[in-house]
């Protein structure tokens, strides 16, 4: 079996969804696109975004939309503004990519593959 030879995938996030721009980055990085792909293995490609600052939340989300995490101690519930998570564009990429990976060993070299331009 020859060894995985990854490629560079470059994605144009200008004018996209956060989510839409999410999945495709998802898909590049498991792997999901080549003909060969097997859950178990990590045969993903490097992904490279472009525009990132340009993404655009559509209808009200920008003001409306919540992100949430839990601490696991009570009262732990956080809450972040997608406004305040736009300052670092990067950051909620890297978050709505995170949790549309699957929850295994590779989700950390998988996510270690993004980079932005």
């Amino acid at each position: 079996m020859s060894a995985n030879k990854r490629k560079k995938v470059e994605i144009d996030a200008a004018g996209m969804a956060p989510g839409r721009l999410a999945t495709q980055i998802a898909v590049a990085l498991m792997g999901k696109h080549k003909v060969k792909f097997e859950t178990y293995r990590d045969m993903g490609d490097k992904v490279v975004v472009l525009n990132y600052n340009d993404i655009r939340f559509t209808g009200k989300k920008l003001d409306d939309k919540l992100y949430r995490h839990h601490s696991m101690y009570p009262g732990g519930l956080k809450e972040i503004p997608a406004k305040k998570m736009m300052e670092d564009p990067k950051k909620l990429i890297v978050k709505t990519v995170e949790k549309m990976l699957p929850k295994n060993k590779m989700r950390t070299a998988r996510l270690k593959r993004i980079s932005f331009k």
